[in-house]
């Protein structure tokens, strides 16, 4: 299975995209990869130049860097010119084709093109949500636990969250509150994001809110539509007990790690709040918005950028680079040791220290 694929499969479950760009997809949350399979269509000429031309309008429209759509509208053309999509006849295999082009052209791994076997509505991928897509999506989120995997107390008293994705605030919101009064009385807490391929920028928000004692700038995020900025600060106003600062925060991380979930490890690593153990992440940073091009066809669209507070800049293309290096599948025993090791130079009751240092001779 493709890159692309397992990411509309994660799609499927949770949407995968950043920012602005969760709200509306939920068009591409059903009825393509991760939901019931579909028929598949045969495309002429006329139907993929019709969809090519449709690329290159709605991304002089929408996209975040307005001066980079001519080489890309330059290289479709004239792949198309020279043959090269002749022999696409299936549209979903099309879809995939142009994914592939378009994140080659400009390394921006947050486009990708998606056919679908039913009529694309007129208005899909608007801001403005029907109830019905709006439950659909509820329920279909709800079926993960709107991205809460797994929580557990490994040994020497440390809190492990595994996060697959960041679901919608109203529903994370009690669920984050529940892990976190689970984690209170831990020394020190691991979230795992290495299978965590995004969701809802205010969810990401959200848990790093429980990790700060007063409200701290993490990052902005400028939209090209309306030429708006956002400054996103962490929120005092919680629902669960706050985690606060003094105790160590790790984060286990990977290439599968991509876009709001890179978003909480640049935003906590660049703040100096968490530690990053394991493999660079998968470096998509633009949030978007699907777009719809043909009957049968829609795009996401990256329509703004991130900005740190810190570096001022993004992860995307780059992926956020770990404190620590090393293979993804030994990135939690290592989180672990590099916590214990805290926590034993810390230690004040000898008893414990003793305990938890035979935890850390294990882990050696």
């Amino acid at each position: 299975m493709t890159k692309t694929k397992k990411r509309w499969l994660a799609a499927g479950t949770i949407a995968v995209l950043g920012a602005a760009g969760l709200g509306g997809w939920s068009a591409f949350a059903h009825g393509g990869p991760g939901g019931p399979p579909q028929k598949d269509m045969t495309l002429d000429a006329a139907a993929r130049h019709e969809v090519i031309v449709a690329i290159g309008d709605a991304m002089t429209r929408h996209y975040v860097f307005p001066e980079q759509v001519a080489r890309l509208s330059s290289e479709l053309h004239s792949r198309e010119a020279r043959g090269d999509f002749n022999g696409e006849t299936s549209a979903d295999h099309f879809a995939d084709t142009l994914t592939q082009a378009l994140q080659a052209t400009l390394k921006d791994k947050h486009l990708e093109v998606r056919y679908f076997a039913d009529p694309v509505a007129k208005d899909a991928g608007a801001d403005e949500r029907t109830p019905a897509e709006v439950e659909a999506e509820r329920v279909e989120h709800a079926r993960f636990n709107h991205g809460v995997a797994r929580f557990e107390r490994l040994q020497g008293n440390i809190g492990y969250l595994e996060l697959r994705a960041f679901g919608r605030p109203a529903d994370t919101a009690p669920r984050y509150a529940g892990v976190m009064a689970l984690m209170k009385d831990t020394g020190a807490m691991i979230i795992d994001l290495r299978h965590c391929e995004g969701g809802d920028p205010d969810s990401v928000m959200l848990m790093a809110s429980y990790l700060f004692d007063k409200p701290t700038h993490l990052n902005d995020i400028w939209m090209r539509e309306g030429n708006v900025t956002e400054a996103r600060w962490t929120d005092p106003k919680v629902l669960g007990p706050h985690y606060g600062q003094a105790r160590p925060v790790v984060l286990v991380v990977g290439p599968d790690t991509f876009s709001a979930c890179e978003d909480l490890a640049y935003g906590l690593k660049n703040a100096g709040r968490a530690t990053l153990v394991g493999e660079t992440t998968g470096g998509g940073a633009h949030p978007g918005q699907p777009r719809r091009l043909t009957d049968h066809f829609m795009m996401n669209v990256p329509g703004g950028r991130s900005i740190n507070a810190v570096t001022h800049t993004d992860w995307e293309g780059t992926g956020v680079s770990p404190d620590v290096k090393i293979a993804q599948g030994k990135a939690l025993e290592r989180a672990q040791l590099i916590v214990l090791q805290r926590l034993v130079a810390a230690e004040k009751d000898p008893d414990w220290k003793r305990r938890v240092s035979l935890r850390v001779d294990e882990l050696k």
